[in-house]
């Protein structure tokens, strides 16, 4: 399984990018999608996730900003992000969850300049 993340950019404060994570190979019908993010200096930590059945779950600093979604029949995830804040810093991982392993894609960095 491969993961192949892309969209991200340098951005003002206030604007918007719209991520995308394609996986490849042998996609299990049962799996989970998300988006960490990583800051300078700072762990990395879960932004959004998605189900197959399409459920999603959010951070609180990006709740009612980012909206995750997902073409299953694509195997590809979105993570739109809108109202961008410097905080939003950072390089951002999409993650595959199925039979019990997790799947990293490289990483795409995301700039919000104030």
């Amino acid at each position: 399984v491969q993961l192949q993340a892309s969209g991200g950019g340098l951005v003002q404060v206030g604007g918007s990018l719209r991520l995308s994570c394609v996986a490849s190979g042998r996609i299990l019908a049962i799996n989970v999608m998300s988006w960490y993010r990583q800051a300078p200096g700072k762990q990395r930590e879960l932004v959004a996730g998605i189900t197959i059945g399409g459920s999603t779950g959010y951070a609180d600093s990006v709740k009612g900003r980012f909206t995750i979604s997902r073409d299953s029949a694509k195997n590809t995830m979105f993570l739109q992000m809108n109202s961008l804040k410097p905080e939003d810093t950072g390089v951002y991982y999409c993650k595959l969850n199925q039979g019990g392993l997790a799947y990293w894609g490289q990483g795409t960095l995301v700039t919000v300049s104030s």
